[in-house]
């Protein structure tokens, strides 16, 4: 079964680019193009594509409010899941360098954030990640953007809504996601299987309503589960 994409961009000719590159790749159709945020937004609702590919600085709408508007805001702290009408997911993709947006993106509600110059074999495997329901951000770009956003980010007054149902090493489990470590980093750290710590991270994933471990990064550091600079 094909993965269905959408492209937003303003720019024709990396929408071509983008087409020439996703057609080559079987399992993934081009169900449509939008020249700005609000085509992105109003296809997106009609066609329900599996992966939008959405750039961030367009016309009439830029790509973050477009991205606000298709997965209904994208509020980690909020529970359930981000993914829009028909689990619509969104791949941010710019030129420009990931620091600038990569927070205001994810709070949006996308899903990974990619640069407009990634080689197009990691493009293609980049919406399968996202489309699988899995996130495309880094550990290393994680760990980069944790002291940055943190600091930023309000301290809510309660707890975030699960939190109380975590066992101890579903907690330990939630910070080492929140310090950007990967499933067979913690796996080392814990002294446990890959598999296992994959267990662990579904667990905390359901029981906090989120949709990926991009949302509980976010999370973790804005109810001060986590704290930057300190170890889990």
């Amino acid at each position: 079964m094909s993965i269905r994409v959408l492209i937003a961009d303003d720019q024709a000719l990396v929408r071509a680019g983008f087409r020439m590159i996703l057609d080559a790749e079987e399992d993934l159709e081009i169900i449509g193009e939008a020249t700005n945020g609000l085509e992105a937004v109003d296809q997106s609702r009609r066609l329900l594509p599996d992966v939008v590919l959405m750039d961030i600085r367009m016309p009439e709408l830029d790509g973050l409010e477009a991205t606000r508007r298709i997965t209904g805001g994208g509020d980690a702290a909020g529970g359930g899941d981000a993914a829009g009408a028909g689990g619509v997911r969104v791949l941010m993709l710019t030129t420009f360098d990931l620091n600038e947006y990569v927070y205001e993106a994810l709070r949006a509600g996308a899903s990974g954030f990619l640069l407009k110059d990634v080689p197009p074999e990691q493009l293609a495997a980049g919406i399968r990640v996202v489309a699988s329901g899995d996130a495309l951000l880094a550990p290393s770009i994680t760990r980069r953007l944790i002291a940055e956003f943190a600091h930023n980010a309000p301290t809510p007054a309660e707890p975030p809504r699960g939190l109380d149902e975590l066992t101890a090493r579903e907690l330990e489990v939630f910070k080492l996601v929140a310090r950007g470590l990967s499933n067979s980093e913690i796996a080392a750290e814990l002294v446990v299987s890959e598999t296992t710590v994959k267990t662990h991270v579904a667990r905390v994933l359901m029981k906090l309503g989120l949709r990926d471990r991009v949302q509980a990064v976010v999370l973790a550091y804005e109810s001060g589960v986590a704290v930057p600079g300190r170890a889990a």
